[in-house]
């Protein structure tokens, strides 16, 4: 076939088209802080409705905590005697009144009865403060692996709307740091602060019960010093917050980059990017530093008010004693009181960190988990009468034992049909328009279009990747959107143009954690022409492959896709530019098994390449998201419009 240059011209301008709406939503391309999880935008949380929301993982403990509580008061009271047993032996050595356990005793009986008392509560004291050590840490890890759990199993229940608008840097920040913060608040925050203001609690009630005047100022000074603590607190909260926020954009930064360092690397960006991650990296390192000074702030704070503490026990008590109204000993005591009063101040200091740390993850992980999951199974499952399942795999594996997985056809081969489909990835920018055809069971229908016409949206909405904005879709007259998602995705199988494969061996990237027998993952390589392939790698089935498949070739990957589809015996197949990496011997092979695979099943097929599309029973032809032709190859060349124009184009390239 011969044309003149006038006919191409003609191609030429019947293909120039306005440019098309882009096929993923304008935030992929803003910065991180528009993204979702910008929590800046978000109301802020008090503290206490953030330890709400964790409530139900302590629950989960409860039994831990509890013992974890009763081991307090043995621990507060082993501490707070202390004081009051070496003041005793400071009046017993000055002839002093004591207590009446010392009153008939000599110096030497009282003494070594003191000491013995001093050395049990400190042996018990270091007993229960390790049996509780142990329990809170173990509560802290698991209430981490539970809230871990629960992170993930929801973020994978997010619709692909919200990855597209979100990094994975961040997502990986809230997962592994901002989970192991979430579990220090309950390992040496939140029980650490129980403990403290029981220890407090235990010291006040001893004070007052041996002297109220010094008791009451020791009282009195905890006032500026709580008010201290909270006007630091909110401080180094807001400060934590963005050093957080800072260090997922650091994150998302080291990811992307990556990703892309064969881009890098080729492009020669390495020195401008490490100039962009030096930048992000000195916004972080600044607001690091702001968290720092607070808490180096707060400590050298309360380090100086336990001092002044013990210089106005220092200077009431010698009042008192001068007026006979306390004793050396008893002076002793409360020296010793006012130390440990403000020890739990200075183990607060120290918690602080980890505790603000651990507000800011609980705000990030509410905001993570407040992401409403777009797509859901309905509610009621009445329709599954109107649809007859797939045989379930065991089903097959007992019904199929000597016959070839693929030759057997598909207990329903499925209808589809879009119902007037509306959808833009922003609610004002549709990308399809009014999309209105049916596919009739076991036809081949191929979707035909310049880039950014809509072909990829059409296999995304029909898988339920993405809700219509406007319209239906049904499969077999049932809408999709009453389908449970498990059932929906398991009538059909979409090979990509990309195939994505997991860590781990072949057969596992083929079954995919479904339960299917070697036998029946080899069968279904064969009769995809891929077993050969796969019998050629190093250990066969078991060949180990790494990240992404980074020890296989592209087109090498795409084959296992083939087979993984095939495994599953889909009444559906869709392929999206399947064959686009694969070179022209690997591809004819391809083809000659995908016409046994296409036998009596529904296909979609995606493919630029219009040569390998002539044999298709129909083809759609959509130009900016709307549908302008249908029909067979030979009508639409007949035809003389957009298809015909397109193909004489990739002929003329020929």
């Amino acid at each position: 076939m011969r044309y003149s240059g006038k006919d191409l011209l003609n191609v030429v301008r019947s293909v120039a088209l306005p440019l098309p709406a882009p096929l993923h939503p304008p935030e992929i391309y803003m910065t991180s802080a528009s993204s979702s999880l910008g929590d800046s935008s978000r109301r802020p949380m008090t503290d206490w409705r953030l330890f709400l929301r964790l409530l139900p993982y302590a629950h989960q403990n409860r039994r831990v905590l509890i013992i974890s509580m009763v081991l307090l008061v043995p621990l507060a009271i082993a501490e707070s005697v202390q004081p009051v047993l070496i003041g005793q032996a400071i009046s017993l050595l000055r002839n002093e009144p004591t207590m009446g356990f010392l009153a008939e005793r000599t110096l030497s009986q009282g003494l070594n009865l003191l000491v013995a008392l001093l050395v049990a509560t400190i042996a018990l004291r270091l007993l229960l403060v390790g049996i509780q050590g142990y329990l809170v840490q173990e509560v802290g890890q698991r209430i981490t692996a539970s809230i871990r759990d629960d992170l993930f199993r929801h973020v994978t229940s997010l619709a692909v709307r919200f990855f597209d608008r979100t990094p994975v840097g961040r997502l990986i920040t809230r997962l592994t740091s901002d989970v192991d913060a979430l579990g220090d608040v309950f390992a040496t925050g939140a029980i650490g602060i129980v403990s403290d203001l029981a220890s407090m609690l235990v010291v006040i009630v001893i004070m007052f019960s041996l002297q109220w005047k010094l008791a009451l100022m020791l009282v009195l000074m905890l006032i500026p010093v709580t008010a201290i603590t909270i006007l630091f607190q909110q401080k180094f909260r807001v400060a934590n917050y963005r050093a957080r926020e800072e260090l997922s954009s650091l994150n998302a930064a080291l990811q992307e980059n990556i990703l892309g360092i064969n881009v890098v690397q080729l492009f020669r960006r390495e020195a401008f990017n490490s100039q962009l991650f030096r930048t992000v990296n000195q916004r972080y390192v600044q607001e690091v530093d702001k968290t720092i000074l607070y808490d180096a702030a707060i400590s050298s704070t309360l380090e100086w008010i336990a001092l002044v503490a013990i210089a106005a026990v220092l200077w009431l008590g010698g009042l008192l004693v001068m007026e006979n109204q306390v004793n050396f000993g008893l002076l002793a005591s409360f020296i010793l009181f006012a130390q440990r009063l403000f020890n739990p101040l200075r183990q607060f200091a120290e918690k602080f960190t980890a505790i603000q740390a651990g507000l800011t993850a609980m705000e990030r992980f509410h905001n993570l988990m407040s992401e409403p999951i777009e797509i859901q199974d309905p509610e009621h499952l009445s329709f599954a009468q109107a649809i007859a399942p797939p045989a379930s795999e065991q089903e097959l594996a007992e019904s199929d034992r000597s016959d070839t997985l693929v030759n057997v056809a598909p207990a329903t081969p499925g209808e589809i049909r879009f119902d007037h489909v509306y959808f833009g990835y922003k609610s004002d920018e549709y990308v399809l328009h009014d999309l209105d055809f049916t596919i009739r069971p076991g036809e081949k229908v191929a979707l035909v279009g310049p880039t950014g016409a809509g072909k990829s949206s059409i296999i995304r909405l029909l898988c339920r990747l993405y809700e219509t904005s406007q319209g239906h879709i049904l499969l077999d007259g049932v809408d999709i959107r009453d389908l449970p998602q498990a059932e929906l995705r398991r009538r059909m199988a979409v090979i990509l143009q990309d195939g994505f494969l997991f860590a781990g061996d072949v057969k596992s990237n083929i079954s995919l954690g479904e339960t299917y027998s070697l036998e029946q993952i080899r069968q279904a390589a064969v009769q995809t022409n891929v077993a050969a392939f796969i019998e050629q790698l190093p250990q066969g089935y078991d060949t180990q492959l790494r990240e992404r498949g980074s020890n296989l070739s592209g087109g090498q990957k795409q084959l296992l896709a083939f087979a993984r589809a095939a495994v599953r015996n889909p009444p559906i197949l869709v392929l999206d530019e399947a064959t686009a990496n694969l070179d022209v011997g690997t591809e004819a092979m391809i083809q000659e098994a995908l016409e046994t695979l296409l036998e009596q099943r529904t296909a979609i097929i995606i493919a630029h390449r219009l040569s390998t599309i002539r044999k298709v029973d129909r083809i759609l032809v959509l130009k900016q998201g709307r549908l302008i032709e249908s029909g067979s190859h030979d009508q639409l060349l007949d035809q003389g419009g957009l298809y015909a124009s397109l193909y004489k184009l990739q002929m003329l390239e020929q």
